[in-house]
């Protein structure tokens, strides 16, 4: 039995949280261990509606262990509000359900004033496109050795130095872009609040999941955004604050690389975007259009609408490489049902020149060219398919042709937000 890591393939948005609840039903502890609630994960369980955007998508399932790791950035008020939502929903979540890494990095109300503020004051064009929920700053503070961490709050008489700390890198900080000045007690009034409401979920995770590892229990990864908004692999500047790529599932747990057995990374039949970066194969046309409305195509945490445009497999190799995936989940083909032909990007063309490699460089990205391969599309459905024989033969051979330019097969394919729409090729928890 090999433990799983899923990463999105592309820039997120992908419906990591479907396959992951489908996976979960495989696994005994699934793990968040990157991000923070920038990212949404929508679950359709007998037509119930479950959106998560911290909580681990296991934590709908009974009998689950649910952890949010040391990769995780987290806003204590955010995550009591989710689990107060889900609660009413009939979920129950106790400390033997979620566990909470005690070295997470925790978002604070001057995380998000001041990303809110430097989005805002962006010329557009080059806007980030953050969510404005602080997960940038709190990175920042991480790395720079000055954050407040969740096992702080068990601490409160070393609170005020910590504090101090932090202030003495955001005071000069605020004053320098007009902001209001923030107090120490504040924060400390603030911290010690939300503080007995948070701490019973606190644990030393890494021991814990190495001691669930030794006894043969499965777990399951979870990565939130995807692997082309990686800080280090992405397009940079228009990036999260963290790696999304599947190393990450080791440092933001605890665990060594060896846990790790097999990388399924989802991808959409076609490609998706929030925020502001470059996109080769964007459609501004009624095609893409078409494509956003069939697909939904909204953020579940901002609304925000998505950039919508083909099937780009030079983007997609490139992540089954950079994140060492074994299997592909291809989800949402029924979005495409129906189209007399589909285009899918098979190269760039760059100065004139062909490339098959998306470019580090950011003035390169913006001027690569999609290439094209036309492909046949069909008239019949694949909604809510749940084997081979439910597909049309030209959808097969589009999943066929799309394995062959990625370059890695696929394991999974998801024809609906429904759990048990799902076609399995091959079970990553067992082949």
């Amino acid at each position: 039995m090999a433990n799983v890591v899923v990463v999105g393939a592309q820039w997120g948005d992908e419906g990591k949280g479907k396959i992951v609840d489908w996976l979960s039903n495989e696994a005994d502890v699934v793990v968040r261990f990157q991000g923070g609630h920038n990212a949404g994960h929508t679950l359709v369980i007998d037509g119930k509606v479950f959106k998560l955007a911290l909580l681990p998508s296991g934590i709908v399932r009974p009998g689950k262990l649910s952890v949010i790791g040391n990769g995780v950035v987290v806003d204590p008020h955010h995550l009591i509000e989710e689990i107060a939502k889900i609660e009413k929903q009939g979920v129950v979540v106790t400390p033997e359900t979620l566990l909470i890494a005690e070295n997470v990095t925790l978002i604070l109300s001057l995380h998000r004033e001041l990303d809110a503020h430097r989005e805002s004051t962006m010329a557009v064009g080059v806007q980030i496109g953050t969510t404005k929920r602080g997960i940038g700053p709190a990175y920042e503070d991480k790395v720079g050795r000055r954050a407040i961490r969740l096992s702080d709050l068990a601490e409160p008489d070393t609170l005020d130095e910590k504090i101090a700390r932090l202030l003495a890198h955001h005071e000069p900080l605020r004053r320098g872009l007009g902001l209001e000045p923030v107090t120490a007690q504040s924060i400390r009034d603030d911290l010690l609040a939300v503080a007995p409401q948070i701490l019973p979920f606190m644990g030393s995770t890494w021991d814990k999941l190495e001691t669930l590892r030794r006894d043969g229990k499965r777990i399951l990864f979870e990565g939130a955004q995807g692997a082309l908004l990686d800080v280090d692999h992405g397009t940079y500047p228009f990036v999260t604050s963290s790696n999304t790529v599947s190393g990450q599932a080791s440092t933001g747990s605890g665990l060594g690389p060896r846990a790790i057995g097999y990388v399924l990374g989802i991808a959409k039949a076609y490609t998706t975007r929030v925020g502001g970066g470059p996109f080769p194969t964007e459609l501004h046309d009624e095609i893409g259009q078409r494509i956003g409305d069939r697909g939904h195509e909204y953020g579940v945490n901002t609304g925000r609408r998505r950039r919508c445009g083909w099937f780009d497999a030079v983007l997609v190799r490139q992540t089954v490489k950079t994140s060492g995936i074994d299997g592909i989940a291809l989800t949402k083909l029924d979005i495409l049902d129906g189209f007399e032909t589909i285009n899918v990007c098979t190269g760039y063309k760059l100065d004139g020149q062909l490339i098959h490699r998306f470019p580090a460089s950011q003035a390169a990205q913006a001027r690569v060219e999609p290439v094209y391969e036309v492909i046949e599309g069909w008239q019949g459905t694949t909604a809510n398919a749940r084997s081979w024989a439910d597909l049309p033969a030209q959808a097969i051979k589009y999943v066929r042709r799309i394995e062959e330019l990625i370059e890695a097969p696929v394991a999974l394919l998801s024809t609906s937000p429904e759990r048990d729409d799902t076609i399995l090729v091959h079970n990553p928890f067992r082949d």
